[in-house]
């Protein structure tokens, strides 16, 4: 028993070990090899302190930790391979955005050699994106190999649910309760009215008819999607084409993509190749939000049939007024308008509170949406319901 308590509190100071870093003031008392040293050398280069020992070198005993994965391809490439044998690959993707974040990385993904060594995920892609103007041709092939393995993952995760929630809720919206007689869903007719079934008469009243047929056959949705390429939005870009594209290949939807800075670009011709969209953004800028949905309101031919998607934290450049206006014109006119404060996986980011709580009044709450959670709230707005709003955090 009590070796089994020891074995216990052995592996608890291993952990704290690793934690902590070494050094007099851990207190864990605790040594590593083999692996374990393998590891906290790898965490040393990236976590450790920068008035540690020189970059690059293997703490000694009684050392603090010093940041040290030096400036050279060659070792951040070593460096890249020893965390992937080391930790899994959500965790290698963390620790990739801390590199690239702390220690100044990013120039040297404009390697080939380097860009072949990471683990690819949207962080990456976003970072990538930045780099997009800067990066030589040698390397541009190889980027976009990387690009399109996320993009890839992304779409054979997203787009099976999205087609199917987006075909059921524009089966429910297009249906009529006063059809003719040949347009009659007799199978939902009936299910409909089974409360309504006369025992004595062995029949069922239909007292509400479902319709399909040419009603079905003339909607089509309209769906704009408003794109913030600020640098903060890059993994809502990406998000954004992925699920572009995937509305693009649906008949029933017609999909338009406009991303827009200080600028406004529509990449709508692009939507077959979310690949080509996403080095078709250039992060960074200021923000015109006003300027883009005029552009998107003049794209408008059927406002009871559109559906328009801002994705945008909100800081507005431009005339704030003008935008609140257009927003405003659009909801009056019949268009669902619907507010994103961020398309991905990290929650709400920073945003403009002020134009949230005045969208908010306009009836176009903003929240941010995660993946999983976007057809969800497509079908709400095609069906023109409530959207799930998630809870505030």
């Amino acid at each position: 028993m009590s070796a089994a308590v020891t074995d216990a509190e052995q592996e608890r100071l291993r952990r704290w070990r690793l934690v902590l870093g070494g050094g007099a003031a851990d207190g864990t008392g605790c040594s590593l090899s083999g692996q374990d040293a393998a590891m906290d050398g790898a965490l040393t280069a990236l976590y450790g302190k920068e008035d540690g020992p020189q970059k690059g070198s293997r703490p000694q005993a009684g050392q603090e930790r010093s940041a040290g994965l030096g400036a050279s391809a060659p070792s951040v490439a070593r460096w890249l391979g020893d965390i992937r044998t080391y930790f899994p690959s959500s965790v290698v993707q963390i620790m990739q955005r801390d590199a690239i974040d702390r220690l100044g990385l990013a120039t040297l993904l404009l390697e080939p050699e380097m860009l072949e060594a990471v683990e690819a995920d949207v962080h990456l892609v976003g970072t990538l994106m930045s780099l997009n103007k800067a990066m030589p041709e040698t390397t541009r092939e190889t980027a976009r190999a990387v690009v399109r393995k996320v993009v890839d993952e992304l779409e054979k995760r997203l787009a099976t649910r999205t087609r199917a929630t987006l075909t059921g809720a524009l089966d429910r919206s297009a249906r009529v309760d006063r059809p003719r007689h040949h347009d009659i869903d007799w199978n939902r007719t009936i299910a409909a009215n089974l409360k309504h079934y006369l025992p004595e008469y062995r029949t069922v009243v239909p007292e509400r008819l479902i319709g399909y047929g040419r009603a079905a056959r003339s909607v089509k949705k309209e769906v704009v999607l408003c794109i913030d390429q600020s640098g903060s939005m890059a993994a809502s870009v990406v998000y954004a084409s992925v699920f572009g594209a995937v509305l693009a290949s649906m008949r029933s939807i017609d999909t338009r993509l406009v991303v827009f800075d200080t600028a406004v670009v529509d990449l709508t011709d692009q939507l077959d190749d979310p690949v080509d969209v996403i080095f078709g953004t250039q992060l960074g800028g200021g923000t015109d939000i006003n300027r883009a949905l005029a552009y998107c309101q003049s794209q408008i031919t059927r406002p009871a049939e559109t559906v328009v998607v801002l994705v945008s934290d909100l800081y507005e450049g431009g005339i704030r007024d003008e935008m609140l206006k257009r927003v405003a014109a659009m909801k009056a006119s019949g268009v669902q308008f619907v507010t994103l404060l961020a398309l991905s996986d990290e929650g709400a980011p920073a945003y403009d509170r002020e134009h949230a709580a005045a969208l908010a009044a306009l009836g176009a709450p903003a929240f941010a949406c995660t993946p999983d959670l976007f057809p969800e709230v497509m079908a709400a707005a095609i069906e023109k319901r409530p959207l799930p709003v998630p809870d505030p955090v």
